[in-house]
């Protein structure tokens, strides 16, 4: 069932989306070569901290068969697409490093994420994190009262497969704000069996998870850790937004208004 929020639900999940924006943005400031994934947790760690705020993603279940995710945000680096457990890797010079924050904050959920280019990072490398954020973006302008979740997927689908990357298919975007996962899912591929009608008070989290090479993943033992079946690189970006008429409200964004983090632009 979708939900739709009023507005007194949207403020509350911009206030949870506005610590999420912090978070994401205080691990760009400390990230560099040498830095291991917990460090770099450790920093988030100190936000949830500072406004009493609970990680949306610590002990999450999906399925009784999977084991319960086990740290506060998700780290995942160079072929990990997605859900990466932090723990003693150090991060190098030539690292594209994806973060995904989830917070929980007086009732509510924001969900957000980015991908970090180091300084020494390929020249595909970074072309592939920006080509990811601007698909992201492409996608969010696409979010409109009267539509379909397939123009969302088609707006990213579109722009990835036409710089040469691809989306993956395991994984999709949802609804987010009361729940950490809700209807509708938000495919960043066109899947019209699954297509839901856009309408205002909808609260979506998009996010384009693309690949270097191919599409396909598998699942690390850890039983988390998603990543590329053939050891291409990922990239990950991600914003919740409100649909508002035919406008889109970003809601983790900080309170000046500014992304937490925008990857080096390549033209």
């Amino acid at each position: 069932m979708i939900i739709k929020k009023s507005r007194e639900q949207i403020e509350g999940i911009r206030r949870a989306g506005r610590i999420v924006a912090e978070i994401i943005a205080s691990m760009a400031e400390y990230v560099k070569p040498g830095i291991t994934t917990a460090e770099l947790q450790d920093v988030a760690k100190s936000v949830f901290e500072k406004y009493d705020a609970k990680s949306a993603f610590l002990g999450y279940r999906p399925g009784r068969n999977m084991p319960a995710y086990p740290a506060y945000v998700c780290i995942s680096v160079n072929d990990e697409i997605v859900h990466g457990i932090p723990g003693n890797r150090r991060i190098t010079s030539s690292d594209l490093v994806s973060v995904d924050v989830g917070v929980r904050y007086n009732g509510f959920v924001g969900d957000a994420a980015a991908t970090y280019v180091m300084p020494d990072t390929s020249p595909n490398a970074k072309r592939l994190a920006w080509i990811t954020y601007q698909a992201l973006h492409r996608g969010i302008s696409a979010a409109k009262d009267g539509g379909k979740v397939s123009d969302i997927s088609a707006a990213v689908q579109n722009f990835v497969e036409g710089n040469g990357y691809s989306v993956v298919r395991d994984l999709v975007g949802h609804g987010v704000g009361i729940q950490l996962h809700e209807d509708p899912q938000v495919p960043n591929f066109v899947d019209y069996r699954n297509d839901a009608p856009l309408q205002t008070g909808m609260t979506i989290a998009i996010e384009p998870m693309v690949c270097e090479m191919d599409y396909r993943t598998i699942t690390a033992a850890d039983g988390w850790t998603v990543k590329t079946a053939d050891g291409g690189l990922s990239a990950h970006f991600e914003h919740s937004i409100a649909i508002i008429g035919d406008r889109q409200d970003i809601l983790t964004l900080l309170p000046d208004g500014r992304e937490p983090y925008v990857p080096p632009e390549i033209l």
